[in-house]
């Protein structure tokens, strides 16, 4: 459908690709045009609603700054994705077992990796290899330790781990039965504690000026400053680590299937796209800094993931490179109620009805998750048409939730 909205009351336009959206996110949308920093315009994705600080589902292009709380702090945030030579017949009939299996290869929730069990692996080198650049970070802002219980060793323990909220490991079939492992997290509580930081960071570095804001959460760093310098060397960092975890955890689900299904190898090159993050980019004539928050890269053949809920379908799309979107699309279906609504709304045999044919949790923990919390991921899409184009169909057998 493309833009079905466009609101003008801030210093630029705010396109919006849905008229599916609520109040909050449009004061919300209206706030962040009112910046000075804002380049050309802002753009809401069809999968928005409202955030904290920023709307999520937008993207937000800076000139000379960025604003800290737009990028948020599940700094790199994104999805995996392979498809694998196995076929829909290859799977066993009751797939707990290999639910089990997965679990046990993957911490989740608020479990993460034991330390004393980590010396010598994979991924204890792995990890080391992000040594030097942390070190740098945390020696010009010592009080990122405090952020962070046990520092030094949760941060290297949770690598590798899934994590909670709508955090998720899948197994999917497409629409020729082909099955796919997908699989979203981010950068664990390191990015949390860096994201958090430099947020609080950019308000007292405002100072006085941060009462001039439309939100005091929309509190910039300038280029040029060496905050600003330090800001966008952590969050690299955390991109980086987070683009790690997804790569280990995927290694991780393949070893734990190979032992229990037939031999396997994967036929399509991994898609590994952040959904939360900040690049720099060129758009109409001008070197700016992107901030996609909620919303993945969808240049002109660039292939991507937009996921649904745990009991829809989700979709591998071709980017169109839309340039009115900055060249992105939606990153999932976007909420259409909070956590707290969908716990005071559902019970848990609205859960097992809504996800039936799915293994997966049933119970209370998993209320907030339930398909009907979501917007329908078929309507985001038929909104987007002008800026991807669908690859691939699939929908979820197996679903791990934290």
């Amino acid at each position: 459908m493309g833009i079905q909205l466009t609101l003008n009351k801030g210093k630029v336009p705010a396109l919006v690709w849905t008229k599916d959206i609520e109040h909050e996110a449009i004061q919300q949308l209206i706030s962040i045009a009112q910046l000075p920093i804002i380049h050309h315009h802002i753009a809401a994705m069809p999968d928005v609603h409202a955030g904290v600080g920023a709307t999520v589902g937008s993207v937000i292009p800076t000139h000379e700054a960025i604003i800290p709380a737009a990028v948020g702090v599940d700094l790199g945030c994104g999805m995996n994705a392979v498809r694998t030579s196995l076929k829909a017949s290859d799977l066993p009939d009751n797939l707990y077992k290999l639910r089990m299996d997965i679990e046990a290869a993957v911490p989740v929730g608020l479990c993460q990796h034991a330390k004393s069990k980590l010396q010598g692996t994979a991924l204890h080198r792995a990890a080391r290899a992000m040594d030097q650049g942390l070190d740098r970070i945390v020696g010009k802002h010592p009080a990122l330790r405090k952020m962070q219980r046990k520092f030094n060793s949760t941060w290297l323990c949770q690598l590798g781990t899934l994590g909670g909220g709508n955090h998720f490991i899948e197994i999917c079939l497409d629409e020729e039965n082909a099955v796919w492992i997908m699989l979203h997290s981010g950068s664990r509580g390191i990015g949390n504690a860096i994201g958090r930081y430099f947020i609080e960071k950019a308000k007292r570095d405002m100072g006085r000026h941060v009462h001039a804001l439309p939100d005091k959460d929309l509190a910039y760093l300038r280029e040029g400053t060496e905050l600003f310098d330090d800001y966008v060397e952590a969050v690299d960092w955390a991109q980086d680590y987070a683009r790690l975890n997804r790569e280990l955890m995927m290694r991780a689900v393949i070893a734990a299937m190979q032992k229990l299904l037939p031999k396997f190898t994967l036929t399509c090159e991994a898609i590994n796209c952040h959904h939360n993050y900040v690049a720099k980019e060129t758009h109409f004539g001008a070197n700016v800094y992107v901030t996609r928050k909620g919303a993945i890269s969808a240049r002109d053949g660039e292939l991507g993931i937009i996921p649904g809920s745990m009991g829809a379908k989700s979709y591998i799309v071709r980017g169109r490179g839309n340039l009115q979107s900055f060249c992105s699309c939606s990153h999932g279906a976007g909420r259409r109620m909070s956590r707290t609504e969908a716990k005071r709304t559902f019970k848990r045999e609205h859960v097992e009805a809504q996800t039936r044919g799915v293994e997966c949790r049933k119970d209370g923990g998993v209320i907030d998750e339930i398909p009907a919390a979501y917007k329908d991921i078929d309507q985001v899409m038929a909104n987007q048409g002008d800026l991807v184009s669908v690859e691939h169909t699939l929908k979820q057998v197996l679903c791990i939730k934290g």
